[in-house]
C-alpha cells in the first residue's frame, strides 16, 4: 500500500559515503583552519606583528565559538542536517575569506583575521556535535560507531595535518639581524598569504559541493531507531539534566578531555622547561593526534563488529590513558623519581596518551546516545562537548595565574584520567537504540 516503508533491508543507500565524506572534510577544514597560527607562530609575528597575546587569542577563537552551541543543537533538531552544515560551511567560508583582504594597514588586517577565526570557531559545535546524529540517520547499526568515529575524528586529523602543512609552506624567519630584512619578511608574508588563500579555497569547495549536493535525509530510515519519534527539544534537556547515568558518563568525558585540550594547546610551553624543543613539540602533538585518530576509527569497527562492548573498549582506553599520563608526569619529576628524561620517553608517553584519549571520543558518543535515547544525538553530544570546553576554559583560566610552574598542570592529567575510569566503572551500561533495532527489526 501507498506510504508504507520498505523492508529494513533495503534501507541503506550508497550516497551515505558521499554524505559521510562530505561532512568528515567540513571537520577536517574547521580543524586545519583553525589552528593555521600556532604552527607557524613565529613567522606569523614578523610578518603580521602579532604578539603572544594575539596567538594566544587566535587559538582561543576555537572555544569562545561554542558559546552559540545550544543554537547550533536547535537548529539540527528543528531544521536537519542540511541546513546546519549549509550555515556552518557559509561561516567558514566567510570567516576564511575575511582572512584574506587584501588590506594595507596592519591593525585593521589583524582585526580581519581575528574575526575570521570566530567565524570559523563558530563551526566548531556542528563539526564536533553531529556525528551521532549523521551515522544514526543515515547508516545501518552494524555500521554506526565506525560512522561516529570517521565524522567526529577528522576534524582532529584536520588540526594534526596544521603541524605538517603550516612549516612546509611558510619559512621560519632567521635569526640573525642581516637576513631579517624587509625582502626577507615579505617573502614570508606572501608564503602566509598564499596558505590563507589555499585555505579560503579548500573550504569554498567543500562548501559548493554541500550547497550542490548534501541532503537532510535519505528517502527511507535505515533503521527502526533512525525513524522513531524523538523528544521535543524542551524534553531533551529535562531528560539529561534528570538522569543520573548520563551525567556520569558525561564528566568522564568532559573532564579528562578537557584537561587534555587545555594540555595539549600549551604543550609547547610545558615541555620548554625541560628542554624539548617547539619542533619536537608539534611532532608529539601530530602523532597523538594521527594515532588517536586511526585507533578510533579501529575501535568503533569493533564496536560495530561486537555490539554491547563500548564499556568494556572506555576502560580499556581510560586505564591506558591513566598509565601513560602518569607515566609522562613522573617522567618531568626526574629529579625526584630519577626516571630517564629522554626524546623517546616522553614521545612515547605524550603520544599513548593522545591516543587512548583521541580515540575514546567516538566510543563515548555512541554511549552518550545509546544511554540518553530517545534524546536527540545532537542535543546529547552538544551538552557533553560544550562542558568539556567549559572544563578546558577553567584549566586555562588558572593556567593565567599559576604559569611559573606546571607540575600541578601535569598531575591533573593522571587525576582527570583516574576519575573518568572510576566513574565508568560506576556506570551501568543500557543499549536502548539497539534494542530498539534488534528487537523491533526482528
Amino acid at each position: 500500500p501507498a506510504g508504507r516503508l520498505p523492508p529494513l533491508s533495503g534501507r541503506v543507500y550508497g550516497r551515505r559515503w558521499l554524505v559521510l565524506l562530505l561532512f568528515s572534510l567540513l571537520g577536517f577544514a574547521q580543524g586545519l583552519v583553525w589552528n593555521t597560527w600556532g604552527p607557524i607562530q613565529n613567522s606569523a609575528r614578523l610578518a603580521f606583528g602579532f604578539s603572544g597575546w594575539d596567538i594566544a587569542l587566535l587559538v582561543f577563537w576555537g572555544p569562545i565559538g561554542f558559546a552559540p552551541c545550544f543554537f547550533f543543537m536547535w537548529l539540527m533538531d528543528k531544521k536537519g542536517l542540511r541546513v546546519t552544515v549549509l550555515l556552518t560551511s557559509s561561516l567558514m567560508v566567510l570567516g576564511a575569506g575575511l582572512r584574506c583582504v587584501p588590506v594595507s594597514d596592519i591593525e585593521i588586517r589583524k582585526k580581519l583575521i581575528h574575526g575570521g577565526q570566530l567565524l570559523n570557531g563558530l563551526a566548531g559545535p556542528t563539526v564536533m556535535n553531529a556525528a551521532p546524529f549523521l551515522s544514526t540517520t543515515w547508516f545501518s547499526p552494524d555500521e554506526r560507531a565506525t560512522a561516529t568515529a570517521i565524522a567526529s575524528l577528522l576534524n582532529s586529523l584536520g588540526s594534526a595535518a596544521a603541524f605538517l602543512v603550516g612549516p612546509l609552506v611558510v619559512p621560519p624567519p632567521n635569526g640573525t639581524a642581516q637576513l631579517l630584512s624587509h625582502s626577507n619578511t615579505q617573502h614570508i608574508k606572501d608564503r602566509i598569504e598564499a596558505m590563507l588563500y589555499a585555505e579560503f579555497g579548500m573550504v569554498s569547495l567543500i562548501f559548493s559541493a554541500a550547497l550542490a549536493y548534501f541532503p537532510s535525509r535519505p528517502p527511507f530510515p535505515p533503521s527502526v531507531a533512525a525513524a522513531s519519534q524523538r523528544l521535543s527539544y524542551r524534553r531533551s534537556f529535562c531528560r539529561l539534566l534528570s538522569n543520573f547515568r548520563f551525567l556520569m558518563i558525561a564528566l568522564a568525558y568532559a573532564i579528562p578531555l578537557g584537561v587534555f585540550s587545555g594540555w595539549s594547546g600549551v604543550l609547547d610551553l610545558i615541555l620548554t622547561p625541560i628542554h624539548v624543543s617547539q619542533v619536537d613539540a608539534g611532532w608529539i602533538g601530530f602523532w597523538s593526534t594521527v594515532g588517536g585518530c586511526v585507533v578510533g576509527i579501529a575501535m568503533a569497527r569493533f564496536a560495530d563488529f561486537i555490539r554491547g562492548m563500548l564499556k568494556f573498549i572506555l576502560l580499556l582506553l581510560l586505564s591506558g590513558a591513566t598509565l601513560a599520563s602518569t607515566w609522562f608526569t613522573l617522567t618531568c619529576l626526574t629529579t625526584v623519581t630519577h626516571l630517564p628524561l629522554t626524546t623517546a620517553t616522553l614521545y612515547t608517553s605524550c603520544i599513548l596518551l593522545g591516543i587512548f584519549l583521541n580515540s575514546s571520543v567516538p566510543i563515548f558518543f555512541e554511549l552518550f546516545v545509546e544511554t540518553v535515547y530517545p534524546v536527540p544525538e545532537g542535543i546529547s553530544c552538544g551538552v557533553v562537548t560544550f562542558l568539556s570546553n567549559v572544563f578546558m576554559g577553567v584549566l586555562l583560566f588558572f593556567l593565567t595565574f599559576y604559569h611559573t610552574e606546571f607540575s600541578w598542570f601535569n598531575w591533573c592529567l593522571p587525576g582527570s584520567c583516574l576519575l573518568s575510569l572510576l566513574l565508568i566503572l560506576c556506570f551501568r551500561e543500557s543499549y536502548d537504540r539497539l534494542y530498539l533495532d534488534v528487537v523491533v527489526s526482528v
